[in-house]
């Protein structure tokens, strides 16, 4: 019997329209490779404006530990190396390929170890060399995470298939379509940090992936554990907690309770990268929403414009009111369709001009609402309000920073308090503070 999590809310998972199996896009006229694909520093590019480039080839190294590498996902010329529209509405450098169609690539022998031979701190060393990152939507650099201090024995890997938001199933079709892949990302990410047991989480809306991963023949120390359905069941906090009542504690990391939880289709990316020594070049995206006339789950190379993708899938049926990178909890709102796909691009949702409750906000009525459904047990409300009336230097008294911006605080509020925005301008307020 699964724990519950504190809080958590119900949306409609709108899941239905975009079930399909994967496919693969024709690929794009020109690749937009942002230089900041993850959490942390900035890769580095390593090639220059003129050079050709094949499959798989490194064209940025890691800029510190916590970073990642970059890889051309295809042959063809570096046309510029400048600043290009990303999903966060900046412009960042990026490295911009122009495919030459003959998908020429590198020998990847050396860098595979299909009978797992090399060990641990080998396939480690490939993981990070992949350049791959968590896929869930976080994007943090996954050699990192697979390295816990020695003061923080792991003794559970979490397979995180609970994909909570709405409209996104790519995590759902991976699960039916790559069980082999996943399960041996899993059994390496164990051996990789010492854990003898793992547990691959799945809410109860996706029975035939339960089914499908739930086989006869696991792993020793593999189990599935079908969850119900509460949303922000996919973080990683709320995840371990219901799958194993332990809490990490105010500040702390899944580490501390002696957990590591990576997304099934990062382990897929795991195993493919140890077995087979392919870097992390593609990803299955969602094209969801009620705009997409060809809505579903795209396997897709890494700096694809986005634009691209809704033409080659049938376009939209209309004007685009809402564009959102991600899901619609917690992805973020697009200006347009010119920033390219990245590691941690989970989805692309495309709303209409009626699709869309018009929002007026209001000052807090203190209901109370927001308080019940907070999977991080605070009081959204007191935090918007103190960021609202500048007193930020109240905020962290009230532990601003273990908020997960999940927005279940948003989507009760009777008001039509902008809470997320709050409390993101109150902890990038706390870091300015702290920079003086």
């Amino acid at each position: 019997m699964a724990n519950r999590f504190r809080g958590g809310v119900h949306p409609d998972d709108s899941k239905s329209t975009s079930t399909h199996v994967i496919s693969r896009l024709e690929p794009a006229e020109n690749l937009i490779l942002s230089l900041s694909q993850h959490i942390g520093a900035p890769s580095r590019p390593e090639v220059s404006v003129g050079d050709r480039v094949l499959k798989y080839e490194l064209i940025a190294s890691p800029g510190g530990f916590v970073s990642m590498a970059l890889h051309a996902p295809t042959s063809g010329t570096v046309r510029a190396i400048e600043p290009s529209p990303h999903p966060s509405g900046r412009f960042i450098t990026a490295i911009i390929i122009e495919p030459d169609g003959l998908d020429e690539a590198i020998d990847l022998t050396d860098r595979a170890d299909p009978e797992l031979t090399g060990g641990p701190e080998a396939w480690k060393a490939i993981i990070r060399d992949s350049g791959i990152v968590g896929m869930g939507g976080a994007a943090f650099p996954t050699h990192v995470k697979l390295s816990p201090p020695e003061d923080k024995p792991i003794d559970l890997i979490v397979a995180n298939g609970v994909e909570c938001e709405p409209y996104l199933t790519a995590d759902h079709r991976l699960m039916l379509e790559s069980p082999d892949e996943i399960l041996g990302g899993l059994l390496l990410a164990m051996e990789i940090v010492g854990a003898k047991k793992a547990v691959v989480g799945i809410e109860a809306n996706k029975p035939d992936a339960a089914e499908v991963m739930s086989r006869s023949d696991l792993p020793e120390g593999v189990s599935v554990q079908v969850l119900p359905v509460m949303y922000p069941q996919g973080a990683e906090k709320q995840l371990i907690q219901a799958l194993t009542g332990r809490e990490v504690p105010t500040g702390g990391l899944p580490m501390d309770v002696g957990v590591v939880v990576q997304n099934v289709g990062t382990l897929a990316a795991i195993n493919q990268a140890v077995r087979a020594g392919r870097p992390m070049i593609e990803r299955v995206m969602t094209l969801g929403g009620p705009l997409p006339r060809g809505p579903g789950n795209y396997l897709v190379w890494i700096g694809t414009p986005l634009s691209h993708v809704v033409e080659q899938s049938g376009g939209l049926t209309g004007p685009a009111a809402r564009l959102i990178n991600g899901g619609p909890m917690m992805g973020q709102a697009l200006a347009g369709l010119d920033s390219p796909v990245t590691k941690g691009t989970s989805g692309l949702l495309a709303f209409g001009p009626g699709d869309l409750r018009p929002l007026k906000q209001r000052a807090c009525i203190r209901c109370g609402s927001c308080v019940k459904v907070c999977p991080a047990s605070l009081l959204p409300h007191t935090l918007g309000n103190m960021v609202e009336f500048q007193l930020f230097d109240q905020l962290r008294e009230f532990n601003i920073n273990d908020c997960i911006e999940c927005g279940s605080c948003a989507y009760v509020c009777p008001a039509d308090r902008n809470m997320v925005q709050f409390i993101r301008q109150g902890k990038g307020e706390l870091l300015a503070m702290a920079g003086k």
